[in-house]
């Protein structure tokens, strides 16, 4: 058994073991997160917020099928009509919900650091559901458990990420955790929208995009963070989708066997062309259902003391 879960909030906090058990976990949580099963009991009387500061639709319906599969009650809280519109702080909203008596909060946030801070304030469990530019650890490992469940293995399999690495906090997610299980990463990408520390990432960069796709166990395609940029990073979205988009030219350089991921929601027509998205190799639709999965894992490490044998039988 690997070590507890206390918080969840980067990838780097993890061992190796906590993710193989959180991926052997969600594993077994996918006949629930498929409802090939009826929801069980695990978390009964037990209370998760979620506490979404910042616009999500995808991330945060997968966190609460995943409570309510679990049987969990849920509270939502977003920014929209509340104290937080009013100037109350964050602080002042944990206290609040600590006084309603939740057992974890699960934080969305465009401040960077946010989950760190409100993990030292609070005595119960925190899980980020993506803060600003710097992590989204359930994403990362909702993609792993895609990958190892079509492949087998993460460990050897090239991985080249396209897109907006700048501003993404999956491809920061990402990279980490790919790394840590052995795959090989490839960042492809405008200039302008590379990290300037992506040197010490542990990845190799590459300009080209043509010319690593044949090459491709996974081809990992970045939405345009177009709400997170405050200047021009390239000229037009029709010369980003000419240059970086994968159509249908690009799909007949990729592998026959590989797969071809996106963290959603997709620009249609920028990031993928329709035939991108309706192509075999696409297991989009399978990350979303692995994702609720992957959620179930987590609340389900970070709340019960039960074995997993529990929750299989």
């Amino acid at each position: 058994m690997s070590a507890p879960l206390t918080d969840l909030i980067a990838i780097r906090d993890l061992t190796r073991d906590q993710v193989d058990d959180l991926l052997d976990t969600a594993r077994e949580m996918l006949p629930i997160a498929r409802r090939e099963r009826a929801s069980v009991p695990t978390l009964r009387g037990r209370i998760v917020c979620n506490l979404f500061l910042e616009d999500s639709t995808r991330t945060r319906l997968s966190f609460d099928l995943a409570a309510k599969r679990l049987s969990a009650d849920v509270v939502d809280f977003t920014a929209e009509g509340t104290s937080v519109t009013k100037g109350e702080s964050l602080l002042d909203t944990a206290e609040t919900l600590m006084a309603l008596g939740v057992d974890l909060i699960v934080l969305r946030t465009s401040s960077a650091g946010a989950p760190v801070q409100l993990a030292r304030e609070v005595e119960v469990p925190v899980l980020n559901a993506g803060d600003g530019w710097h992590q989204h650890p359930t994403q990362a490992l909702l993609d792993a458990l895609t990958i190892r469940e079509r492949c087998g293995t993460v460990e050897g399999a090239r991985v080249t990420i396209v897109g907006d690495v700048l501003h993404s906090r999956v491809a920061r997610s990402e990279v980490e955790l790919l790394r840590m299980l052995g795959a090989h990463v490839t960042l492809v990408a405008p200039p302008t929208l590379l990290p300037p520390d992506v040197g010490g990432w542990g990845v190799t960069v590459a300009s080209d995009i043509d010319a690593v796709l044949p090459d491709t166990d996974v081809l990992y395609v970045l939405r345009v963070q177009r709400e997170r940029m405050h200047r021009a990073f390239f000229p037009s979205t029709r010369e980003y989708a000419s240059v970086w988009g994968i159509g249908a030219d690009r799909l007949r350089r990729l592998p026959a066997d590989a797969l071809l991921m996106h963290p959603g929601p997709v620009n249609r027509g920028v990031e993928l062309t329709s035939e991108a998205m309706e192509d075999p190799r696409s297991v989009i639709t399978e990350q979303v259902t692995n994702g609720i999965a992957v959620r179930m894992a987590c609340l389900y490490r970070l709340l019960s003391a039960t074995t997993r044998a529990e929750v299989a039988s």
